[in-house]
């Protein structure tokens, strides 16, 4: 069974979603730990009431960059995990972190990548006035939200939407399709090939999201 080690910043609520999927039986991997880079992020607490070893490594107590993801990487490698699992930590990772960890570091980000990487994605989504919004889980590489993409979750935009409702909708679907990606990683069902994901999984063609699309009258 492979390990996973996962990152966090704040509440958690992509890491509480892989836990109760492992604990389920859907995602047959081990959680060895959980990291932070804030010792009060609520995360913590839920992974240490599920009996995962937690660790925190401030970033503020570090001279740079280069010298907390040293220290940060030092950390994650004392679990030899076979994947590194980004839930919402908000740090920007320096390049030699991220080559460290080629083709086995993970991340969720709240948009349908390419399509608004980096902070505010939803705000950008609305004030663009697309249709169809959602989130992408994707390999790290040093280019910023612009790696290989594994797997992606579209929801509609719809009239009246705020950031808020626009992100809770989004937020259901992350919850759904990150322990899924990690699933296939760990099944050894998905390769990066040439810089794409190549996947050794059955495909169904008929999910089709036509948004808007008007509720039919009763």
């Amino acid at each position: 069974m492979k390990s996973i080690v996962i990152l966090i910043s704040g509440r958690g609520s992509n890491m509480a979603s892989l836990l109760d999927a492992v604990a389920s039986g859907a995602l047959p991997v081990r959680v060895a730990a959980v990291l932070s880079n804030r010792a009060e992020a609520k995360g913590l607490e839920t992974a240490a009431a599920r009996g995962v070893p937690t660790r925190v490594l401030d970033h503020q107590r570090f001279a740079d960059r280069a010298a907390f993801d040293a220290a940060m990487a030092e950390a994650i490698d004392e679990f030899s995990p076979d994947l590194v699992v980004l839930a919402g930590f908000m740090r920007i990772l320096s390049d030699g972190f991220v080559q460290r960890y080629a083709g086995r570091l993970v991340n969720i980000h709240p948009s349908l990548l390419p399509s608004f990487p980096g902070l505010h994605t939803h705000r950008r989504a609305l004030e663009e006035g697309v249709r169809v919004h959602g989130c992408t889980v994707h390999f790290v590489t040093p280019a910023l939200d612009h790696g290989p993409i594994i797997l992606q979750a579209a929801v509609p935009v719809l009239d009246g939407d705020d950031e808020a409702t626009l992100a809770a909708r989004v937020l259901t679907q992350e919850h759904q399709v990150y322990p899924l990606a990690v699933r296939w990683f760990a099944e050894d069902r998905l390769r990066l090939s040439n810089g794409r994901v190549e996947f050794a999984v059955a495909q169904d063609d008929s999910g089709v999201l036509i948004a808007p699309r008007a509720r039919r009258p009763h």
